[in-house]
Order: structure tokens, then C-alpha cells, then sequence
């Protein structure tokens, strides 16, 4: 396994260089010309896309729903990072089943995931869909994992295909038994030894772990793909109780190149607030870490 960091690591690691994203959903049903306008006056530059806002399956966007696609993000002046929530409101999908035949389909799914990712200009697929990835009944822990081996791994030459790279994103206890923590993630990363099978690290779920979070990053930094900013509170960066300051210092020490992306489950406090808020509290933080 190289040892080189995230792929768009820059040299120096100022905390000031990040480049913020926000995932589409936080915008609800808005039409994505909408949402991307808003997020790039907001000054995000990147937007992070959960494919069931786009279509009940990833084969159901056309080639020219694709296109433009593209061209409205590009329009707003942002820049299409990937794809997250992957499996979620599929059926039949699971990394762990004990039938082969479903975690056949669920390769060639991801497949198909993937080649939407490179259609949409993006490189990140965060693999983070706890029930398709839970242990079922009968299966073992350990089976759950040898399952989650082979599917990636044998996903592994359509993301070579597509240059693109699945980060596997370590869920709290409260939302899966499988994959909990950023050590037992790093360990299935390394077995599968592919510079295209990566690391996704996300605030509120490194709040379950005992390790504190900038512990975390260090530990797993030559791994590390991707970052979700959020709160233990579901909500946005500086919504809630989290210290953010520690964290941009230790995605600094470690000169994170990747994307700091926002990504909220508590709507209530509205799409523009939340958007709004979550990246002028990075860029304070940031300025002051400067």
C-alpha cells in the first residue's frame, strides 16, 4: 500500500487552503441550477452529489441528463467532487450479503456508480451506506468484512477505468456493526491494497470513537481521501457543541489537500442558513488558525 497521501495533497498544509464543498441534498427538492447558485455565492467551490436527487437508480440519468448536469454545475462555477449516499434507496444492494449473486449485482452497481462519477466530472465515491452494509442474520463479523473485501476489490478495475476512487467511510455504532471505526477501516484498506480504495473520515461519526478526532486524522492520514465537516448534532459545522479549530489543525499538520465537504442531516435550520453558516464558520475558524 503507498504511503502517499490524499491525491490532491498540496504541499505546505495551511489550513487556509482548503477548498469547501457542500452535498446537494442539504437543498432538499430545489432544482440543482438553484442549489449550485446558492452554494457558490456562499462561496463554496465544489459541490459533493447523493445520486438518488438525481434519479431512483444511477442507469436511469441519461447520457444528456449527464451533460447538463455538468454544464449547470460548471455554469455556477463550481466543480462536481463526487458522489455520496451511494446505495442508499436502492433495494436487493448489499456488500455483506451471504448470497453471492447480491453482492454480485451490488459490484456491478457500484460499477455503474462509478462511471456516473467520471460522466459528472467527479472523482470521489464515499461509501458510507450503513444498512447495505450491516450484518445480517447468520453472518459473522468477520464474514461481513471477507464480503466487504471482495466487492471493492473486484470493483477495483472499473475505478481504474474511471479514475476514480471509493473513500469507505467508518459509521458510528448507532448506524452500523460493521466498519465503526477509522482503525478497522484503515485495516480492510490496506488488505485491499489499492490506491483507488481509500479513506473517508466524517466528523459526527468520529465523535462515537474513544480516540479524539485529530488523533484519528493523524493515525490515518496516508489513507485519507476525503473529509465531511458536520456535527455531533446532525447539523453544520459551528451549529453545534464540535471544536472544529483542533480538526482544520490536524487536516493542516497533515497537509490534507482533499476537500472539506459539508454534509448535514438536521434541515430544520433551512438550506440557505445551513449552507451559509457551516462555511463561514470554517473560514473563521481557518483565519484563525492562519
Amino acid at each position: 500500500m503507498s504511503d502517499t497521501p490524499s491525491h490532491d495533497s498540496a504541499p505546505g498544509g495551511d489550513a487556509g487552503d482548503f477548498r469547501h464543498a457542500i452535498c446537494n441534498e442539504t437543498f432538499g427538492d430545489w432544482p440543482l441550477a438553484k442549489a449550485c447558485d446558492v452554494a457558490a455565492a456562499c462561496g463554496y467551490t465544489g459541490l459533493e452529489i447523493a445520486p438518488f436527487t438525481l434519479a431512483p437508480r444511477a442507469t436511469d440519468v441519461t447520457p444528456r441528463e449527464r451533460g447538463e448536469i455538468v454544464r449547470t454545475v460548471a455554469r455556477a462555477g463550481l466543480e462536481c467532487v463526487g458522489l455520496h449516499w451511494l446505495l442508499a434507496r436502492t433495494e436487493g444492494l448489499h456488500v455483506a450479503h451471504p448470497d453471492p449473486d447480491v453482492r454480485r449485482h451490488t459490484v456491478e452497481y457500484l460499477g455503474e456508480l462509478a462511471r456516473l462519477c467520471h460522466d459528472l466530472g467527479g472523482r470521489v465515491l464515499v461509501f458510507g451506506s450503513p444498512k447495505q452494509r450491516s450484518l445480517l442474520p447468520g453472518v459473522t463479523p468477520r464474514q461481513a468484512i471477507d464480503s466487504i473485501h471482495e466487492v471493492f476489490s473486484r470493483l477495483v478495475p472499473v475505478l481504474e477505468a474511471t479514475d476514480t476512487v471509493v473513500a469507505l467511510e467508518p459509521l458510528a455504532p448507532s448506524e452500523t456493526d460493521v466498519l465503526t471505526t477509522a482503525a478497522e477501516t484503515c485495516r480492510l484498506i490496506e488488505r485491499i491494497d489499492s490506491p483507488h480504495v481509500r479513506l473517508h473520515l466524517d466528523v459526527k461519526a468520529m465523535c462515537s470513537e474513544a480516540a479524539s478526532i485529530p488523533e484519528i486524522i493523524h493515525a490515518s492520514a496516508r489513507h485519507l481521501e476525503h473529509f465531511h465537516a458536520n456535527d455531533e448534532n446532525l447539523q453544520g459545522p459551528g451549529f453545534g457543541a464540535v471544536d472544529f479549530a483542533p480538526i482544520l489543525r490536524a487536516l493542516a499538520e497533515i497537509r490534507y489537500g482533499g476537500w472539506v465537504s459539508v454534509e448535514v442531516f438536521d434541515y430544520s435550520p433551512g438550506a440557505e442558513r445551513l449552507a451559509r453558516e457551516s462555511i463561514e464558520h470554517l473560514r473563521r475558524v481557518e483565519a484563525e488558525l492562519d
